[in-house]
């Protein structure tokens, strides 16, 4: 029998308001201990209000979220924070210090961390990724895109059980892409569970298992990443576009290519079992 892992997220008939409007619809869902998640949906979807009740920032207008056992609406931010660790899509809503090294010093003297680890952890952040030639740096002379990376590095260097990303990899070309990817499997490998916010479909078909869609304040679709984003009704009722990969299987299933394909390895064998069969 498969054990199941401890219970990290519940949410239980979730509704939220802002100004009368339910901008969050009856939402159920469970995330477990070391999951990898991945929330897509259009704008206006609901995902980021949704995420803010995981870390305390949102109240239920009706239900309830529980975090690790403990009841959103009766516990603070503060008392979520040191276990939970959100990144915000816009880093300037996070970041204040007159430099980036102190920047990551801040959350690590909050919770009261030794002199000598705070030094490691801060190098070890910077490092990671990519931003030592910068710490003595302000926040604000930074790009855009070396700004989320500190925003992500000041949340990394307190080892939070959670870890949620908003559009992590938006404004980031493609070595610092891969630099998040190498960075979630990180994570991974050390048992974090991760949740990420992200239209980016194409990030998202080749590194999470799960895959939660979103549209118009309700979850319309939940389940791995192969039944979700090759499932196009599901992605149209979201206005998504599926993965290039899946896209290509379902133009060629008329020459019997399976449909739930989104690997390219997987495509390619299948065409070559197509073009060695017609030459038989």
């Amino acid at each position: 029998m498969v054990q199941l892992s401890e219970v990290v997220v519940e949410v239980k008939d979730l509704f939220f308001s802002y100004n009368s409007q339910f901008v969050l619809k009856g939402i159920n869902l469970e995330i477990r201990k070391g999951e990898m998640i991945a929330i897509l949906g259009e704008n206006g979807a609901g995902k980021t209000t949704l995420i803010k009740h995981f870390n305390g920032l949102l109240k239920p207008s009706k239900g309830f979220v529980k975090v690790f056992g403990l009841d959103t609406r009766k516990v603070s931010v503060a008392q979520l924070a040191r276990k939970v660790g959100l990144v915000f899509q816009n880093p300037d809503h996070q970041l204040f210090a007159e430099t980036v090294e102190k920047e990551i010093e801040f959350a690590l003297r909050n919770f009261g961390f030794e002199e000598e680890v705070i030094k490691r952890r801060v190098d070890w952040a910077l490092n990671l990724m990519g931003l030592a030639e910068y710490r003595n740096r302000s926040p604000f002379t930074l790009s855009i895109g070396e700004r989320k990376r500190l925003a992500i590095a000041s949340v990394l260097c307190y080892d939070p059980e959670l870890l949620i990303f908003d559009e992590p990899t938006a404004g980031q070309d493609y070595l610092q892409k891969e630099r998040i990817a190498e960075l979630l499997n990180l994570l991974k490998t050390r048992g974090k569970t991760v949740i990420i916010v992200t239209h980016d479909v194409e990030f998202v078909v080749t590194r999470f298992e799960r895959v939660i869609i979103m549209s118009s304040g309700q979850i319309i679709g939940d389940g791995s990443t192969r039944e979700i984003l090759t499932n196009l009704n599901i992605l149209s009722k979201a206005r998504l576009l599926p993965p290039q990969i899946a896209k290509c299987a379902w133009l060629l299933s008329d020459l019997n290519i399976p449909k739930d394909l989104i690997y390219p390895e997987e495509l390619v064998e299948k065409l070559k079992d197509l073009i060695s069969g017609g030459h038989e």
